[in-house]
Formats: structure tokens, sequence, C-alpha cells
């Protein structure tokens, strides 16, 4: 009997959760706010010859807009309706690939992102014919004067050989000028600072030798080295990325040029992790300028971008990341405050950068300010150079020079 009462009780028990239950699982849930998403593009090349560096580059920027979706930072609050959404296409460092990407991308975006000067002169004209925003890592005076829709957040590649130009001669205690050679690929990438640079310094009273051209990924470079040594070459400015300068660095030391020849690198992250740990003491004394900090000067990048084994996913160079992340994010935020969302499009992203003043959120030292005259945002360079396998500033932060070409 007392077996049946506790039948009976769990039935009832039963039959009571279930009155309860089923008609909240029937109910309609609550409805969730869609947000409102604003989406940057970018074309790049994280296959082919540049791919070395940009696979680097590419994460740091999958990093830093995770970050973004995730926590706010200061001058990062959009609107809690909006987020951003970066898509993305692979240019394999190909003019007509670029091109094919860019027209995918382009109905969708009110801002792209532009590796280099390979994409950014194939898309220089579309960009401008459909009135969407651009940043490159690596500006050129083609790209970025006259001022029109491209932006940097450091000077050009011509401007920052200007500043090594300035430091060699403030260096330089011989009766004769220094003899300076350019080493790079014959792309529009490696000869960036080339026209403008050299007369830069000729100007200033440096011998400059001719360009020697040399392959994405050189295995031999003996040719060239031995002409530069047959011309009495001083120093040498290697304009590619920074994996093709360990097998030039190998190769000199091979021919006995260590000490005879001072070797350092153009673009912003040629001084890199990677190369120091392959090169070990060769790397000693070479030089580079760079337009942000080294990345142990910059500690918050411990926070956004990912670790392998405590120590960053990155080429050593990661802070650009600091700069070109959150500098068009903030000049979306204005153009919403402005416009509004609805009204969104690539000219009121481009008129919000003119509002960008002194933009330095996280406090790294190199504020963003941009004009209708001046696109390139921070141009301040620094000289760094390798010294007991560490990278040692070399002289303080100093206004780069803008070196505007005839027009």
């Amino acid at each position: 009997m007392a077996s049946a009462k506790k039948v009976v009780a769990a039935v009832l028990c039963t039959a009571i959760i279930a009155a309860i239950v089923l008609p909240m699982a029937c109910a309609p849930a609550e409805p969730r706010e869609e947000k409102k998403v604003v989406k940057i593009g970018a074309i790049l090349p994280v296959t082919g010859p540049a791919s070395a560096i940009m696979q680097y580059g590419f994460r740091n920027m999958i990093d830093y807009f995770s970050y973004v979706q995730k926590k706010s930072a200061p001058g990062l609050t959009l609107p809690p309706e909006v987020t951003v959404e970066l898509i993305w296409g692979d240019s394999r460092y190909e003019p007509t690939t670029a091109i094919s990407v860019y027209e995918r991308l382009r109905d969708e975006v009110v801002f792209l992102y532009v590796a280099s000067p390979v994409e950014g002169h194939a898309l220089k004209s579309r960009i401008e014919r459909d009135g969407i925003p651009a940043m490159t890592w690596a500006p050129d005076e083609v790209l970025m004067y006259p001022p029109k829709w491209f932006f940097a957040t450091y000077c050009t590649e011509s401007e920052r050989f200007a500043a090594v130009c300035d430091w060699i001669m403030a260096n330089w205690h011989e009766d004769r000028p220094p003899r300076v050679a350019m080493m790079g690929t014959d792309t529009v990438t490696g000869r960036a600072p080339e026209i403008m640079g050299t007369a830069y310094a000729q100007s200033i009273g440096i011998e400059m030798l001719p360009y020697e051209v040399i392959p994405h990924m050189p295995l031999d470079v003996s040719t060239q080295l031995l002409r530069l040594r047959e011309r009495g070459a001083d120093y040498v400015y290697i304009t590619t990325i920074w994996s093709a300068a360990i097998p030039v660095l190998r190769d000199a030391e091979r021919l006995g040029l260590i000490g005879k020849m001072r070797f350092g690198a153009g673009l912003e992250d040629n001084i890199a992790v990677p190369l120091i740990e392959a090169l070990g003491p060769l790397a000693e004394g070479y030089f580079g300028a760079r337009c942000v900090p080294w990345y142990e000067e910059t500690p918050i990048l411990y926070e956004i971008l990912r670790q392998d084994q405590g120590k960053l996913d990155t080429t050593g160079g990661g802070a650009t990341t600091l700069l070109y992340g959150p500098v068009p994010i903030e000049a979306i935020r204005i153009a919403i405050e402005k416009v509004g969302y609805e009204n969104l499009d690539g000219k009121a992203v481009k008129e919000a950068f003119y509002s960008i003043k002194n933009f330095d959120p996280y406090g790294i030292g190199r504020p963003v300010t941009y004009t209708p005259q001046d696109h390139r945002g921070a141009p301040l360079t620094r000289i760094y150079s390798v010294q007991g396998g560490k990278v040692v500033p070399q002289t303080e932060w100093t206004p780069a020079h803008m070196l505007v070409p005839p027009q």
C-alpha cells in the first residue's frame, strides 16, 4: 500500500513539473538584438613571395580585431549595438589578383587595408573612383602624395631612408663622403625608397651607389656583394623583407665583408626576432629606422596578441598593430556619431580621419593626427640597432622629412 502511494505521488509530481516547464519551453524566446556590423576589408599577400612576413602581420590583425570585439579600450568605444568585422582576401603579391579580390570586397566595406605598394598601385584608381579610404603598411609617395584616399600611420619608405641618411652623416668621421647602396627586389615595394631617397641622400653629401636587385628568397647574392665591394660600399640598406636579409648577411660573412660594410634595413618590421635568432652574432650592428617602438617597449601587446610558450607570436615588430588596428575603428566611431550608422559610407569615414587628433589609445607615445595635407598619421622615426643580441635605440624620436615628389 505504501508503495502504491509513492507511485501516485511520483506521477503527480511529474505532472506538476510538466505543467510548469512545458509552457516555458513552448513560449517564444526573447528576441535577441542583432548587432549592426561594419565591415573592414583587407587585401594582403598571405601566400606568395612576401608571405613570410605577412603571415605574422595577418595573425596580429586577426588577434587585434578579436580583442576589440571582446573588450573595449580607450578611444575604441563603438556604440553598443555596433561591431566591426574583418573580411579579407589573399593578393598573392600579384596586382591582378589584388584587383580581383578588391572587386569582390568593395561593395561590402567602408574601409580597406592594402598591404603594400604592389597592391596599392594596382588599386589606387579604383579606390579613388569608389570612394573607399584605405590604409597601407608600406607607404610610398605614389600612394601618399598628393593626399587623397590612402592613409598610413607613419612616413613613406623614402622618408624612412632619409632618417637613416641623417644618422649615417651624424656618425661619419672620414674626409670622404660615405658610400651607400640599396639592395632589394625589383618591385614597387623594393624600389619604394629609391628615387626620392636617393635624391635626399645626395643632397646631404652621401654618395649613392647603383641599386642592387635580389630575389625575394635569395639563394646566393655573391655577385651583388662583390660588386658593392668593388665600388667601396660602406652601408648596405636592404629594402625587402627580413627573410631576404638572412642569406645576404651569411653570404657577406663568407666573403669576408662583415665589418667592412654595415648592413641595415627598410620597412617597419625588418629588425625582427626571427632574423636575430637565425643570424646570431652576425646580426650585431644590424640597423633600421622604426616608426613605432620595439615590441619590448609596448608590454600591452602581451594582452592583445596571441602567445606561444610565453613568447609573442610576432616578428618582434607587432607594435605596429597598436596603430593600424585602432585608427580606422576610431574613424568609423567618429563617422557614426556624425552621420549615423544608416548613412555610414567610405566618404564619411574619410572625413572622420580629419577629426583624429593626438590619438594614442594605448599610450605608446606615438599620437596620430590627420589633416587634408598630411595623411601619414604619426611621421616620427627612430634608429635602432642590434647590440649584444638586443634591439637598442640609437637616437631619439625625430620628425620625418616630408619628401613630396614634383607634381
